[in-house]
């Protein structure tokens, strides 16, 4: 047992329950927001955030994992007001999220760069997960990076070295997103092995995407944890798919290497909140409970087989 850090103070894994292991409260642009947002009514957002995450325990749910990180607009204080008002545990993330480039903040301050000086995104991330974020008094739990169709661009690899390097000194667990149909995953192992960390701490984010279930085996026999992470995406592959790949998993033993999740959130301002209700209605934090563990065990998954992938395998994640 180990104590995690959420945005309310530290729960002992063992109590973490069931968790979801990739979801968002708030996605949004800071700087976008202060400039052109006129519409945004903070109390309101709040009070809808606290209406929807407070859904979760009538719903068999205990926790959320937030990788919401530098990029995506990681604001704590509002989350704490929503944390505050739920009684589910929220924890939240260090690193930083892009495809290609790294800000500007980077650019010239690093290892041979103008300003020659050890990573300053490690030391960010490390300062983020041992003494916390800003002045919040809130410590990450996890770390995360991305690493897409674009491959291992130099600002990807730049910040995956950093993640794994900050994960190999402080222990604590990775989430990646990765693009599976161009097998980004076995490219953020490699690199994140390379700096030290330990791949059985490592999500590969979004592996549900696919279902080239030979990839998938091949990235959780190196050790790392599947992301099945993106139900009610049905845009990107069909629900019955994201079943129907769970269910092959589990036939052949992997219910230890897979964990679930939505990769949903109460407000992102990537879209029009219609139009994006009208194209993923089922894109929430309820359709696990609701839809998928019902397809789940109708289609032979035990109930053994939910508990480890809802409680046992993030508790190990944490525990290591």
């Amino acid at each position: 047992m180990v104590a995690v850090p959420t945005v309310t103070g530290s729960v002992d894994s063992a109590d973490l329950g069931r968790v979801l292991a990739h979801e968002h409260v708030f996605v949004l642009g800071e700087e976008y927001r202060q400039n052109y947002a006129d519409d945004w009514d903070e109390d309101a957002k709040v009070a809808e955030a606290v209406a929807e995450l407070g859904q979760l325990p009538g719903l068999g749910i205990d926790t959320i994992l937030d990788p919401t990180v530098l990029g995506l607009g990681r604001y704590l204080p509002r989350v704490q007001r929503v944390a505050a008002q739920v009684d589910v545990n929220i924890v939240a993330a260090t690193g930083l999220y892009t495809y290609n480039e790294i800000p500007f903040q980077f650019h010239y301050t690093g290892p041979g760069l103008l300003f020659d000086v050890p990573e300053p995104l490690t030391e960010l991330f490390l300062k983020d997960l041992t003494e916390g974020i800003a002045d919040t008094g809130v410590r990450a739990g996890f770390l995360k990076c991305a690493i897409e169709e674009q491959g291992l661009t130099p600002g990807v690899e730049r910040v995956m070295r950093a993640v794994g390097a900050a994960s190999a000194q402080s222990g604590a667990p990775i989430t990646v997103h990765t693009n599976p149909h161009t097998q980004s995953g076995l490219v953020a192992q490699r690199v994140l092995a390379e700096e030290g960390a330990d791949l059985s701490r490592v999500v590969i984010g979004h592996s549900g995407d696919s279902t080239d279930v030979d990839h998938l085996c091949a990235l959780a026999d190196a050790g790392s944890y599947l992301g099945m992470d993106r139900f009610g995406l049905d845009v990107l592959l069909p629900f019955e798919d994201r079943v129907a790949t769970v269910l092959e998993l589990l036939r052949r033993g992997y219910a230890e290497r897979m964990v679930l999740a939505h990769d949903a959130s109460c407000f992102i301002d990537w879209f029009d909140a219609e139009a994006k209700r009208q194209v993923v209605p089922r894109w929430n934090y309820r359709h696990i409970s609701e839809d998928v563990i019902p397809a789940l065990l109708e289609g032979g998954a035990s109930q053994d087989d939910i508990d480890t992938m809802l409680v046992a395998n993030p508790r190990r994640y944490f525990e290591g």
